[in-house]
């Protein structure tokens, strides 16, 4: 496991909490104190303890003589918590960094040391408290959907959501035998009428408004219009207490009647575009009645403003998923409920719905899913509509149908950052050469310092060959005539680093410093002083003295 540059420093502007924890360390550390803070942090979801840094922001690199044998600490760790540590020494300028990569703990099982179970409070460590180790261990129990509702009878189901549950499902499989059951076996195969008993996952999904106040009012779905953010009354309240094969379907044409279309020119030719896509928006309002703890007693609110969407379902996520790696995981909280949409073809047993969510926005040059506002009790997603730009809608539709369809969830991912000029994460970075390799994008520079652009291919499609050239910068010539013109402006006092990057500001200090190399070795120019006091100045003109 190697640490890139930009990676730790985006670690470095982190706020200290659960998943980072900064030392300065400069000469030693207590191996058991690295052992609290590593469990502690395993206990809520993994991260990174970092030696050799200061604690407080703006944080700097002071360096750290402590485990001088990573490879010991790291052995030292894993037989104390039985946890797959990862112990990494950081070379910066500055010192050694010592970095230690923490696993999240094993689903349903909190990690231990000295007879507690460790969390972080404030800027120290605690044992976990009672409510935090009972929804640990509750983790791994039993799935409350395929639970028995005992007193719930086949009267308590809408027979309008049966049948739509059977239409889709002999849709979906091609069964057509499905018709001709009787709705108790029909309920029976799909595994929701256990020994003649509801399920409660029957009643989430096919009960009645009178059955669900009875036996699990919360099982509702509250819609809400606001114009804006004030805190007033909503301007429309739809209140779905029933089984949600019985109101899907109206959720969605009440939310498409204020779906404003934000209208696009393109030449001669006028296009548009829905603020919320309806695929995106199902996607969500399943995953929200898929996921959540019914346990609890508060509703899914479907909050609908002109230009972006809130979806909050109680319970936060279920165990072992966080917003970092809900692409790659999938843990579905309520089983017998996700088994009953895969039968109708709502969604996929392999949980690929957070990816169809990403790759449609992506395509509409949408932001991405948003979920920062989650937290233990309840899960937060936002969804914004703002097209951010149309230029790039129309760059994917010159790739082609064919093309885009062989495009994976990190493809659209890459293509995201590359548009928005962001440095692409080490976990993407193996989509980039294949995506180099069909033209789709360009390398700009080597090594550490390359960034990536849209192929000019297609930005001369769109008939935008200037903003290529813009984004892409100046030649390698005219860039060193750009550094040595400056250098001459400021003889005198010379230049720092700092000022040189500005002048070429779409290139990293490195390349900027492969720039002045070139130039001192062709004795165009030269440094003095070393470090944060090198200056850089034009080579002297020794011709201009020589006699004639």
């Amino acid at each position: 496991m190697q640490t890139s540059t930009e990676e730790f420093a985006r670690w470095l502007a982190e706020e200290e909490g659960s998943r980072f924890e900064f030392k300065e360390a400069k000469t030693t550390y207590h191996f058991g104190e690295l052992v609290k803070y590593c469990a502690a942090i395993a206990n809520e979801g993994g991260g990174k303890v970092i030696l050799g840094v200061t604690d407080k922001r703006p944080r700097r690199v002071v360096g750290s003589d402590a485990f001088a044998s990573v490879e010991r600490t790291k052995q030292g760790l894993i037989e104390r918590l039985r946890l797959r540590f990862e112990v990494e020494e950081f070379a910066h300028p500055d010192g050694r960094v010592v970095i230690v990569h923490v696993p999240p703990r094993p689903i349903g099982m909190p990690v231990q040391f000295q007879g507690a179970y460790w969390m972080r409070s404030g800027d120290a460590l605690a044992p976990m408290l009672p409510d935090m180790l009972r929804r640990i261990f509750d983790e791994t129990g039993p799935d409350f959907s395929a639970e028995i509702c005992a007193d719930a009878t086949l009267a308590d189901l809408d027979t309008v959501a049966i049948e739509d549950f059977r239409r889709r499902w002999t849709r979906q499989s091609g069964n057509h035998n499905l018709g001709g059951l009787s709705p108790e076996q029909l309920l029976a195969d799909a595994e929701l009428l256990v020994k003649r008993k509801l399920t409660y996952a029957a009643l989430i999904l096919l009960g009645t408004h009178q059955a669900l106040g009875r036996y699990l009012a919360q099982a509702e779905v509250i819609f809400e219009y606001r114009s804006n953010e004030a805190a007033l009354p909503a301007q429309q309240r739809v209140e779905f207490r029933q089984g949600f094969f019985a109101y899907y379907d109206e959720l969605w044409r009440v939310i498409n009647s204020r779906n404003d279309l934000q209208s696009y020119q393109d030449g001669l030719f006028r296009w548009e575009i829905l603020t919320f896509d309806e695929q995106v928006v199902r996607e969500a309002i399943l995953n929200a009645l898929g996921h959540r703890d019914y346990r609890l007693g508060g509703s899914v609110f479907v909050r609908q403003f002109p230009r972006h969407m809130e979806i909050v379902s109680p319970g936060g996520f279920p165990p072992g998923i966080t917003p970092d790696n809900i692409l790659e995981r999938q843990n579905p909280r309520n089983r017998r409920i996700a088994e009953a949409f895969s039968r109708c073809g709502l969604i996929e047993r392999s949980g690929q719905g957070i990816n169809r969510m990403v790759e449609q926005n992506v395509k509409q040059s949408k932001p991405l899913p948003d979920f920062s506002g989650s937290d233990d009790y309840q899960v937060r997603l936002v969804l914004r509509g703002d097209v951010q730009d149309p230029a790039f809608v129309r760059f994917l539709e010159k790739l082609g149908g064919e093309r885009i369809q062989s495009f994976g969830t990190y493809d659209f991912l890459v293509l995201d950052y590359v548009r928005r000029e962001r440095p692409i994460p080490d976990a993407y970075s193996e989509r980039v050469e294949p995506l180099l390799d069909l033209g789709v994008i360009e390398r700009v520079g080597r090594g550490r310092g390359a960034r990536y652009l849209l192929s000019r291919a297609l930005y001369a499609a769109m008939g935008a060959t200037g903003a290529y050239t813009r984004k892409r910068g100046l030649d390698h010539e005219t860039n060193k005539a750009l550094l040595l013109k400056h250098l001459e402006g400021s003889r005198d006092k010379g230049c720092p680093l700092s000022e040189l990057q500005q002048v070429l500001p779409s290139l990293s200090s490195r390349q900027v410093r492969r720039l002045l190399q070139e130039l001192r070795d062709e004795r165009k120019a030269e440094v003095k002083g070393q470090r944060r006091w090198a200056r850089w100045f034009p080579k002297r003109r020794w011709a201009k003295w020589l006699p004639l």
